[in-house]
């Protein structure tokens, strides 16, 4: 299955190349990198060009990661088990993931990936997301910082994955829980990468807090 994973990694980028903020700032005739943080994820367009434009960016590059997820079960699952073809779809939701933070179009200047994690967990096991959701809406209501609820939400994201992995809940075999705790863990780590400069303006107390406006 070398070749399998490789080529879902693939399918997965080419599908997280959709940058839903940066289109989305096109037909309003901005660069979104270029206001705000600077970034194309849901945060700063939602910032920049309010509650609308951010709901159409989080479902853009939440349903793509979705996409890439189930598009690799259902071309795989013709081909190997139903196991392998939920494993098989993690790699592409792994590619999605790395496609939105990682658009060669754009050098590389991407997202935080932190909508795209969420539709991967959607499209891999879909009871997980809705605890982290909550949880993470609490705290962003809670702090106004979005950074931090970003930050525990992909933490949760890995640890609902050893616990239910453990407890043979995951719809893959268990010789692929190793195998599915390291791609849910690198999602995690890569998240909490792409937001170190956040992280640094946390523990300074000068982090930009979320302010929504009418």
């Amino acid at each position: 299955m070398v070749v399998s994973r490789i080529l879902c990694v693939l399918l997965g980028y080419l599908l997280g190349l959709f940058q839903t903020g940066y289109l989305y700032g096109k037909t309003q005739n901005i660069d979104i990198r270029q206001h705000g943080s600077g970034n194309a994820g849901t945060t700063n367009t939602l910032r920049t060009l309010g509650f609308k434009a951010g709901l159409i960016t989080f479902v853009g590059d939440c349903g793509k990661a979705l996409l890439a997820v189930v598009i690799a079960r259902l071309i795989f699952r013709n081909f190997y088990p139903a196991e392998d073809a939920a494993l098989l779809g993690l790699y592409a939701g792994l590619g999605a993931v790395l496609g939105h933070d990682y658009p060669f179009y754009m050098k590389f200047k991407g997202g935080k990936g932190i909508a795209s994690t969420t539709g991967v967990i959607v499209g891999f096991f879909w009871p997980m997301a809705p605890l982290g959701c909550l949880v993470f809406l609490a705290i962003v209501f809670a702090t106004q910082y979005v950074s931090l609820g970003s930050i525990i939400l992909v933490t949760l994201f890995f640890v609902e994955t050893v616990v239910l992995g453990q407890m043979g809940y995951l719809p893959v075999g268990a010789h692929s829980l190793p195998e599915v705790y390291v791609i849910i863990a690198f999602l995690a780590l890569l998240a909490i990468y792409r937001h170190r400069a956040n992280i640094q303006r946390l523990l300074s107390g000068t982090e930009n807090k979320l302010v929504l406006k009418k």
